[in-house]
């Protein structure tokens, strides 16, 4: 539509031209007319008179459209021309200024859902909407940190001594095995190039396709490296030898393994990790993931001396990577209670930390280095030898207090 209302006008037509006598419309003089418009033209004088003459009429002001106060435009009257000069419309449209841009529509607020049926598993009570409760472990993916022990199902164990030959190995699989006892699920990791605990369930690691190497350094899911034996266990290889130079260049090395456990943490009831003989990369890995940190001790004065050091490191993971991390408690192992020396380290041991130092004690066995040979456990070799008995009490001071 143009500038004025056309079609509140019954006698002229929607293109403004005026009806003639037989009903057609007319075309009004414009421009000059060509040679074959004026062929075209109605002998009438006076009509034609007429037309200039309204034409003549008109002044560009009035070329707005005329607006009653409700908003609707007024009926314009029989007198008035239908439409204006092209020209003075032109020039109407430019002299008059750019109307202000409307108010933003405020949003409409959203559609209420419709309430589910009575009876309706959909249906939330109202404590559930004011105050929802996350399950334990639930929504965690793969490669996510695993969290504060009160989120989560397992809990994590690490055994770490720098120094070797303290009977780490041998405490992290039957104690494992006697919390399996217990009714336990439990998960063994073995970090220790060596794969001493991987041999011990009768694994080669020498023949594993995967192993905790290619967890560590290709991400590759955890599960893809747990073989099932007397309890769950993720396998070692000698690849892991050359892990912690491949990890070297990663971001966030090491919480390479805590991420990894996350895709585990609510299958079982403990996650035991075996550590190498010494404080690299692969063990702050294993402190980062743990909780709780048991210290297999030889009841020797050298192998003691380790322990100021193993301190010192649980001190800077606590504050830079791992808060909860604790010492459950410190295992007096391969005791020969038939010497003095042995009795001395014991005192020694409980004088300097208290009751940090488990009441268990593991006494030197010779079934400690049968079983193995086996590929078992000496709770599965010897079941009811003195040497499994040491690791079900250790386990039962475990499940309930602790060393304290």
């Amino acid at each position: 539509m143009g500038l004025f209302n056309r079609g509140s006008k019954s006698d002229v037509p929607l293109s403004g031209d005026e009806w003639s006598s037989n009903g057609d419309s007319r075309k009004r003089e414009r421009v000059a007319p060509s040679s074959e418009e004026e062929h075209r033209q109605e002998p009438q004088a006076e009509r034609e008179e007429d037309a200039v003459a309204e034409e003549e009429a008109v002044e560009v002001p009035e070329a707005e459209e005329a607006v009653s106060t409700n908003g609707v435009p007024d009926q314009a009257s029989p007198e008035e021309p239908a439409v204006e000069d092209a020209a003075a419309t032109e020039q109407a449209v430019e002299t008059e200024k750019p109307a202000p841009p409307p108010p933003e529509a405020k949003p409409k607020p959203p559609v209420n859902r419709a309430e589910p049926a009575d009876g309706d598993e959909a249906r939330m009570s109202a404590e559930q909407a004011l105050a929802p409760v996350r399950r334990p472990g639930s929504g965690r993916p793969p490669g996510a940190h695993i969290g504060d022990q009160s989120e989560r199902r397992a809990k994590i164990i690490s055994f770490a001594n720098q120094k070797g030959g303290v009977a780490k190995t041998t405490t992290t699989l039957n104690l494992a095995v006697a919390f399996s006892e217990s009714g336990h699920d439990v998960l063994c990791v073995d970090l220790d190039p060596q794969g001493n605990l991987t041999m011990s369930q009768g694994v080669d690691p020498d023949k594993v396709e995967r192993s905790m190497y290619d967890v560590l350094v290709d991400h590759i899911p955890i599960r893809e490296v747990i073989q099932g034996r007397e309890i769950d266990i993720a396998v070692a290889s000698i690849d892991l030898a050359g892990a912690e130079i491949a990890m070297s260049m990663q971001i966030g090395r090491e919480r390479s393994l805590e991420k990894a456990l996350s895709a585990v943490v609510d299958d079982y009831d403990f996650v035991c990790i075996d550590t190498p003989p010494s404080l690299g990369l692969l063990t702050v890995n294993a402190l980062t993931a743990s909780d709780k940190v048991i210290v297999p001790v030889q009841c020797e004065y050298l192998s003691m001396r380790g322990l100021v050091q193993l301190q010192n490191t649980l001190e800077m993971i606590r504050e830079n990577l791992n808060p909860r991390v604790e010492i459950e408690g410190i295992l007096p192992t391969m005791l020969d209670s038939r010497t003095i020396h042995a009795k001395e380290a014991v005192e020694i041991l409980e004088e300097n930390f208290g009751e940090l130092v488990f009441k268990s004690r593991i006494r030197k066995a010779i079934k400690f280095a049968e079983a193995p040979v086996r590929g078992s456990s000496v709770l599965k070799y010897d079941p009811q030898g003195n040497a499994a008995q040491y690791y079900r009490d250790l386990a039962e001071e475990v499940l309930t207090h602790g060393a304290s």
